[in-house]
């Protein structure tokens, strides 16, 4: 009985999908799916069917569908199939090309945000002010042959048309504009750099899929509110996720491999012309990672590749930042797993209030910079007058870090006059590599206010554990740090910190060198920490415990 009714269904469901009232299956439309044909005329198509209808599926069979810019409507389901692959068809002279990059006020100068922050069209799949709209399947988005990590490519048609592309291939980057400098669009035209971008949308969906390569962003989600992104494989060579000026957005169970580049990045961009945060956001039960390109997708998990080609160390990591106009708030990060990639960066630059941060269950394993970094500064890329940022609300829990590289420490730094506030890290235990020598614990570390913020700007830091400048009110609890090689530095460094509580603090560290080194402190208080005697310190210029 039970196999007449699975038969039932199967027939029911078959039905339903070529009767043409909720199911639009792009071959229908005129698609070959051979890998060869251009399939964009009949899957757009099909999506203006649908939604002329007032909305359906657009269905994806097995195959491999070549494209250039496909444009979604409101109210439409694109299903990717088993064994099906939409592929990014490669720009050459004599085809259509993606669309052109529209122009943006607040993009088109590069005085704001970088070109791809600005600019959504130029993509494979594109969508503004759209209403419920999906993309979900087992299918694969695969960018290879046609997508840019840079939005435009310094070649002739002709001249990219004779290039192989390979996997994870290092393209020759485009001259930057000055920030005074008005973009020449033209020289972008015909060249798609993301798989995925949403300009001020509500009700998207995103889930089951996988991608690429998949140029400068996989998703591109700008002024989005109410977003689900589940499941989700990305294994590129720039950036996975970006989510820039969104609310309310989940992101769960997501395997983003990105060496090149940030996997899963907040920002809030002055795309839109307005201030507008990113906020009421989770992302859980995620990983994040550095292999070679395209050898998570194959199994492979190869590790040839040992820097990022234009930025030194391995990426991957979780980021908050750079861009920051908007602000972060209300954001939950929870059960993530780091492997061979950069820490979870908070950074607030470029203005904006960074407030209301909880991270919890977090494992690290071969970290290639530092494990947390938490930075206010004064970039200030942004409109005149904006105020220089803020920091607070911190929370970070249940944190395992083993493998960090030795050149650096967890790093939390404000600026003169502008502290980071109201931190509070606990249940952390961090292993680092260590081997550095008694002379890089003397290293002054440079303020760098207005500098572009990432560790390795800063150089070689001179604690191994904790390195704390311009902070208010941070509390220590449970913390443990350790090295496998002696390490002639001190474990822990503050300057120009006050109000703070270090509590159950276990440290190692070679004789002679204290755990902690401290200037200009005040109000400072350890106890219950290893060897170090309960110890309230109200003010002092120098001191080491």
């Amino acid at each position: 009985m039970k196999k007449y009714i699975s038969t039932f269904l199967i027939i029911l469901f078959c039905t339903t999908l070529h009767a043409g009232t909720a199911f639009y299956n792009i071959k229908d439309y005129g698609a070959v799916g051979d890998g060869q044909t251009l399939d964009t005329p009949a899957i757009n198509k099909a999506i203006e069917s649908a939604s002329k209808a007032g909305g359906g599926t657009v269905f994806f069979p097995a195959g491999t569908y070549k494209s250039y810019s496909i444009h979604l409507k409101s109210n439409i389901t694109i299903y990717l199939d088993q064994g099906s692959v939409l592929l990014a068809a490669e720009t050459v002279e004599g085809q259509p090309g993606y669309d052109h990059p529209e122009t943006n006020k607040w993009g088109d100068v590069h005085k704001y945000q970088d070109f791809g922050h600005s600019h959504w069209r130029n993509s494979l799949m594109w969508g503004e002010n759209l209403v419920n709209v999906s993309i979900t399947g087992p299918g694969l988005i695969d960018g290879s042959k046609g997508l840019s990590r840079w939005g435009g490519r310094p070649f002739s048609p002709r001249e990219q048309q004779q290039r192989e592309q390979k996997p994870g291939e290092e393209r020759p980057r485009p001259e930057r504009p000055r920030e005074d400098q008005p973009v020449d669009l033209s020289r972008y035209n015909d060249y798609g750099n993301k798989a995925i971008a949403l300009k001020q949308c509500r009700n998207v969906i995103i889930k089951d899929v996988s991608f690429l390569l998949c140029g400068h962003f996989c998703v591109l989600a700008t002024g989005i509110d109410n977003m689900t992104i589940d499941n989700v494989k990305i294994d590129t060579n720039r950036d996975g996720l970006n989510i820039d000026c969104c609310h309310n957005v989940r992101i769960s169970n997501c395997t983003v491999n990105t060496p090149n580049d940030d996997a899963i990045v907040l920002k809030s961009t002055f795309a839109l012309g307005m201030f507008r945060s990113t906020e009421n956001l989770s992302i859980t039960n995620c990983q994040v990672m550095g292999y070679d390109p395209g050898t998570f997708l194959d199994g492979t998990f190869q590790t040839t590749q040992e820097l990022a080609p234009d930025k030194g160390g391995m990426t991957g990591r979780i980021k908050m930042g750079t861009e920051s106009n908007g602000g972060f708030r209300n954001i939950s990060i929870s059960n993530c797993v780091f492997d061979r990639c950069r820490g979870l960066a908070l950074e607030t630059v470029d203005g904006g209030i960074l407030e209301d941060v909880t991270i919890s269950n977090i494992t690290m394993r071969n970290i290639t910079n530092a494990p947390f970094f938490l930075r206010v500064g004064r970039r200030m890329r942004a409109p005149e007058n904006t105020p220089i940022g803020t920091m607070r609300r911190i929370n970070i829990s249940n944190v395992i870090v083993h493998n960090v590289e030795p050149r650096y420490g967890v790093l939390i730094m404000g600026i003169p006059g502008h502290d980071v506030t109201d931190v509070k890290m606990s249940n952390i235990q961090i292993y680092v590599k260590g081997g550095a020598p008694k002379e890089q614990g003397n290293i002054e570390v440079p303020e760098m206010e207005d500098g572009y913020p990432d560790p390795r700007m800063y150089g070689d830091i001179p604690a191994y554990g904790f390195y704390m400048r311009h902070v208010d009110g941070i509390e220590l609890h449970n913390v443990n740090v350790s090295y496998e090689n002696e390490d002639m530095r001190p474990a822990f460094i503050l300057d120009d910190v006050k109000n703070s509580e270090f509590n159950f603090i276990q440290a190692q560290n070679a004789k002679g060198i204290p755990t902690f080194k401290m200037k200009d402190i005040k109000n400072i208080t350890i106890f219950n920490s290893g060897n170090i005697e309960n110890t309230t310190i109200d003010q002092a210029d120098q001191k080491n415990l």
